[in-house]
């Protein structure tokens, strides 16, 4: 097995890598209500801006966090304020942008920390990523449960559905709930994951998005793991790295 340390580069990725640069500078707080009447708020955290998001019941004040990358202190702020109760922390992968602060709200919460399988190299090697980007970070000292295709989370009435969708890393996952589709760093808004770090693999990621994603409703709202939002019909039609 490569080091995670090793990459390929490419033309594509390196216009991948730009593109992502890009989103990161406009990364801003969003906030979203869906028409079941649960409660979403995504905002940026960390060096590289990861979107981690809250969605919630608004009766019950039950929550799922996903991609706690850093900042868990801001995290901690946002979910006291509206007095949430996490019910679970989900990954849409594991390269320390998107999992830095997950092991502090785990012990914060007492919530389950899910990640799938295939990217526990990644987790086991926290302190190693940190190095590629001159970063000093600590081994992950928590374990997590491994995540499914089409597990379900509940909230309420409501389910969270995972949707498994490999490409960027070995484990990466997207997450459905009603019109609104969490896809971490697999799709972007005019763009994809990049696929030059340790896992990736451009024919992975381009069939994920084509199997698992661009079959969803055009109407559903993207929110992915850097940068604004976009919608499914939209990225269809108009991105320019995965065509149908």
């Amino acid at each position: 097995m490569p080091s995670i340390l090793s990459h390929n580069s490419d033309k594509r990725s390196c216009l991948l890598l730009r593109l992502q640069q890009t989103a990161i500078r406009f990364s801003m707080e969003m906030s979203f209500k869906s028409e079941s009447g649960l409660e979403i708020l995504s905002f940026p955290v960390g060096r590289l801006q990861c979107n981690c998001s809250l969605i919630w019941n608004p009766k019950s004040q039950e929550a799922i966090l996903v991609d706690p990358g850093d900042q868990a202190a801001l995290i901690k702020e946002k979910i006291q304020q509206r007095g949430l109760k996490l019910n679970a922390i989900v990954h849409t992968h594991a390269h320390f942008d998107h999992i830095g602060a997950s092991e502090e709200l785990h012990e914060f919460s007492g919530a389950n920390l899910y990640l799938h399988e295939g990217d526990r190299t990644l987790w086991d090697n926290l302190e190693m990523q940190g190095q590629l980007f001159g970063m000093q970070l600590n081994p992950m000292k928590s374990g997590f449960l491994p995540l499914e295709n089409e597990q379900e989370f509940l909230l309420g009435s409501n389910k969270m559905v995972s949707l498994f969708t490999p490409g960027h890393t070995p484990g990466s996952c997207c997450f459905e709930i009603g019109e609104f589709l969490f896809s971490g760093d697999t799709l972007f808004k005019g763009s994809i994951g990049r696929t030059d770090l340790w896992g990736g693999d451009f024919g992975q990621i381009s069939k994920s998005i084509k199997s698992q994603l661009y079959s969803l409703d055009p109407d559903t709202t993207v929110i992915p793991g850097h940068g604004p939002v976009t919608q499914i019909g939209i990225e269809r039609r108009q991105n320019p790295f995965v065509k149908i």
